[in-house]
């Protein structure tokens, strides 16, 4: 990684004797959403609260943009966005009135706030309820209302702390592409801390694993699950029309490098291989007069890899 945005050295937080945060190391490339998966308790709100420079580390570093957090944390929170779980705004106000508000507050005229306030509300789908009073928005209204709330001052990094708690299943969905679309078309980097899997698998380039205070892996789903399933190895599944054994198929697949075993179970026929040999079985079989039925290359996703990491931790 040339230029991570975000880096994080031996970042350490000890209360009342016990590390919360375990000698953390986290390396975040500029422009991809980063996932910070764990139960409650992991350490994930802590960490983002010495990202932030609202609590010292007891030992270690973390820098954003080369700026160091616990040193100048004025200059972090002028760079990055930040949306806990639970957002505050005036409820008698209209989503417009609480975005102006902001907006004024980071230095813009009264014309200019309202001009880049309903450009996010816009942004964010919210243009049809900007004269609409806060108190009366839904849960997931409020939260996009807090991205727009977040973007006011341009961040090049945003830091979202379990963000969905409490939306329905449709407002999550719009949510959750939101912050994939800011991503890719903003290159904003997005750090996303949750401990539901089929969130952070939805939108996460890499995730890294929390457990009391220590992160235990990191990488995307595919490079966790080679490294947690099969040691490192490639599982291809498959099936042939016709009629064989497993002597045969080895005989037909010999010459394919990077292969390291071959199972059959019943019909089907499991390869383990130190390199994804997909293609080249397939090809193989076709040309020594074989028809596939069916063909797979295994990948785990964050249930299992859930299920192995913290229920085992």
């Amino acid at each position: 990684m040339a230029n991570p945005i975000i880096e994080v050295r031996d970042l350490t937080k000890i209360y009342d004797g016990k590390p919360v945060v375990d000698h953390l190391n986290l390396l975040v490339e500029e422009g991809e959403v980063f996932g910070l998966l764990g139960p409650n308790g992991a350490g994930k709100s802590t960490t983002i609260l010495m990202l932030l420079g609202l609590t010292e580390p007891s030992e270690g570093t973390v820098t954003i943009d080369g700026i160091n957090a616990t040193r100048n944390p004025v200059a972090v929170k002028k760079i990055v966005g930040y949306l806990p779980e639970d957002v505050g705004f005036y409820d008698h106000m209209t989503g417009l009135e609480n975005l102006i508000f902001t907006s004024m507050l980071n230095g813009m005229s009264r014309s200019e706030a309202e001009i880049k306030s309903f450009q996010l509300l816009k942004k964010v789908g919210l243009e049809n309820e900007a004269n609409k009073k806060v108190g009366k928005y839904s849960r997931g209204m409020r939260q996009r209302l807090g991205l727009a709330d977040v973007l006011v001052k341009n961040p090049r990094v945003i830091i979202l702390d379990e963000p969905t708690l409490g939306i329905d299943p449709s407002g999550m969905y719009e949510f959750l592409n939101l912050i994939v679309q800011l991503s890719r078309e903003d290159k904003i980097t997005v750090l996303f801390s949750s401990h539901h899997l089929h969130q952070v698998q939805q939108v996460c380039d890499r995730v890294a694993i929390f457990v009391k205070g220590k992160v235990i892996a990191e990488g995307n789903i595919t490079q966790l699950s080679r490294k947690l399933f099969s040691n490192g190895n490639y599982q291809i599944e498959f099936a042939v029309v016709e009629k064989t054994n497993i002597d045969a198929l080895r005989k037909v697949l010999e010459n394919i490098s990077g292969i390291k075993q071959i199972e059959q179970n019943n019909d089907f026929f499991w390869i383990e291989s130190e390199n994804d040999v997909t293609a080249n079985v397939a090809r193989t079989l076709f040309e020594k007069g074989f028809n596939l039925r069916y063909l797979n290359r295994k990948e785990y996703g964050l249930d299992e890899i859930y299920q192995r990491y913290f229920i085992n931790a």
